[in-house]
């Protein structure tokens, strides 16, 4: 939204209802149909990012936030805040995009809610309600990042991160808490079925992803794996486990198919971003690394690819990063982020890449599968030490010179 000076807020707080609410309505209905063009100086061949973020905070309805009933609020004050949205899966339903993003409220507390777009890039518009997810007979405390996946069983799947306070945290401790994998599935997005959560042998997960297809007749997930709430510890890395049902889900065996590796962009830990898109040349994954630096964790997202009829068995694995926070997206909540849960791959070749910057917001970069593909194969692994790394700028610079 456009900045204003102290002057024109002070006018804003002091229009009265009527007034304040028309200036409102206008200045989200601006933002609500503002072009999103892409960035040219953004572009490095592989994607183009857009100039805007699809969605913020800002987004929301404004009868999610305020009351509207001038006898019950005459000052029109926010009831409701809105802190950030972010974190988001995406799903093309009859060539419409829909969102599924996490919305944080003022109250730190997450839910889902569904926005949908014509185009993918911009005119994004919250359904009226936000998603009522069920909940199991073990409450959760907090839900988000969900994956929408939609399965060759039927269903549309959506696997997200359920938190609850650890039982066995020592009293007076409020930062201990449990993370694991929710499912619920649903076939329009408005009504959802909870099934139980993921049992695993791991502590803790964190970002399971759906496989779209059966595999050897079963489901089967990504995982991670881990110790504790925060750190992957003994876990770690990108895991595989299959199970027979979906209601309920039960994986017996976890196997690390991608591993963390040291002075990495992922040495502390990784993920599987959305579920991974079926190629002639096997499937695409996107992921997140996190790495530690003086300024905290910093999270980028990397593509890797593994075969086609034995999804688990990683092909190729390009070096460095795909994505990495650029400009405003270093700043947020959680500063120095980009994390992603959700992309499009349209008939056309199109992909639509939606990532979340610092907790705060999500934005869109473009891209082809061919374009995905074209750098996942033919970008050089990580050599892991600088004297290989230097020989191998060596070698594309010997090559450039010699044209």
């Amino acid at each position: 939204m456009p900045v204003r000076s102290a002057a024109a807020s002070k006018k804003q707080v002091s229009l009265g209802f009527a007034s304040r609410l028309a200036f409102l309505r206008a200045q989200h209905e601006a933002l609500l149909t503002r072009p999103n063009p892409l960035d040219p100086a953004w572009s490095n061949g592989v994607y183009a990012r857009h100039g805007h973020p699809v969605l913020t905070a800002a987004h929301t309805p404004l009868f999610w936030r305020y009351d509207l009933n001038p006898k019950t609020n005459p000052f029109l004050l926010e009831r409701l805040g809105i802190n950030a949205v972010f974190n988001s899966g995406a799903l093309e339903v009859d060539g419409k995009i829909l969102l599924v993003a996490r919305v944080e409220g003022a109250d730190r507390k997450s839910f889902f809610a569904v926005a949908e777009s014509d185009n993918g890039v911009d005119n994004f518009r919250f359904w009226d309600y936000p998603v009522v997810m069920p909940e199991t007979a073990d409450p959760d405390v907090n839900v988000y990042d969900l994956r929408l996946v939609r399965h060759e069983d039927g269903w549309i799947y959506g696997l997200f991160c359920t938190e609850r306070k650890d039982p066995k945290a020592p009293p007076g401790d409020l930062s201990t808490a449990t993370a694991q994998c929710g499912i619920a599935r649903t076939r329009d997005l408005v009504k959802w079925e909870r099934l139980p959560d993921l049992k695993t042998a791991s502590p803790q997960q964190r970002n399971v992803v759906l496989h779209p297809e059966f595999v050897r007749g079963q489901y089967a997930f990504y995982t991670r794996p881990q110790d504790d709430f925060i750190q992957a510890g003994s876990g770690g890395g990108i895991g595989w486990g299959l199970s027979k049902r979906m209601n309920p889900a039960v994986i017996a065996k976890e196997t690390v198919i991608e591993q963390r590796a040291y002075h990495t962009i992922k040495e502390l830990k990784n993920g599987e971003g959305p579920a991974p898109i079926k190629t002639a040349q096997g499937w695409l994954h996107l992921a997140h690394g996190v790495r530690g630096c003086a300024a905290g964790l910093r999270y980028v997202l990397y593509t890797y690819l593994s075969d086609l009829k034995e999804p688990w068995k990683v092909t190729r694995q390009p070096g460095g990063y795909f994505i990495g926070p650029e400009g405003e997206e270093r700043i947020g909540d959680v500063s120095n982020v980009v994390f992603s849960n959700g992309w499009v791959a349209r008939a056309s070749g199109e992909v639509l890449i939606y990532y979340a910057s610092s907790d705060t917001r999500l934005h869109v970069a473009t891209s082809s599968v061919d374009r995905l593909l074209d750098y996942t194969l033919n970008t050089p692994a990580d050599a892991q030490r600088s004297a290989a790394c230097v020989q191998q700028r060596i070698r594309l610079i010997r090559k450039n010179l010699a044209l």
